[in-house]
């Protein structure tokens, strides 16, 4: 018995590269081809289940009506919080704080931007998320459509990494991982099958 998990990362945003966290900008027509590409010609899934921001929520709802597979959308998937990064790109924040850009790279726990959602908040909710959502299926093939963050912290679960490393995990747009998650009597043994490929 197993309960596989795809995670997937939403596609190029409309917007280019910045702290976008929370604010709800649509997929760009790159990042609709990069997200159908990944899934062209394979559809394993029983089940999908989405962030419910917009660059996760719109794919996820195609993919779903196309294939005919029941979909939840749940705003625990959502990005972490950046605050008053958001909608702000890495060059502004080094230009304008770079103090505060560099110590929260050197010390992400620590070093929570001004009005944001601290990383410690964070993992707690993607943790109960991810386990309500291990906990409520088994058996069965899920795909989680989410956010660099949120992969980034269920990852760095699945492989008993310290959560202040999980920036070292590289997260392409539209790169699917799979996490298989073995029942053996009372304990779950997940597993990293692959990371940023195709099924």
């Amino acid at each position: 018995m197993a309960l596989v998990i795809d995670l997937m990362r939403h596609g190029e945003p409309q917007g280019g590269m910045r702290y976008r966290g929370q604010l709800d900008d649509p997929l760009s027509e790159l990042g609709w081809q990069q997200m159908r590409s990944a899934t062209a010609n394979v559809t394993p899934w029983q089940h999908i289940v989405s962030s419910t921001l917009t660059r996760c929520a719109d794919f996820a709802k195609e993919l779903s009506d196309n294939h005919a597979i029941p979909l939840q959308l749940d705003k625990q998937f959502t990005e972490i919080g950046f605050g008053d990064w958001e909608g702000k790109t890495a060059s502004e924040l080094e230009q304008h704080h770079k103090a505060a850009f560099y110590a929260f790279y050197d010390d992400p726990i620590n070093n929570t931007p001004a009005n944001a959602e601290s990383l410690l908040a964070f993992q707690q909710r993607i943790q109960h998320a991810w386990q309500a959502l291990v906990q409520s299926h088994s058996d069965t093939h899920i795909l989680l459509v989410a956010h660099v963050g949120v992969i980034r912290v269920i990852l760095t679960e699945i492989l008993a990494m310290p959560l202040e490393a999980m920036f070292r995990i590289q997260v392409p747009y539209a790169a699917i991982s799979r996490i298989v998650i073995y029942n053996e009597g009372p304990r779950l043994y997940p597993q990293l099958q692959f990371h940023a490929g195709k099924p």
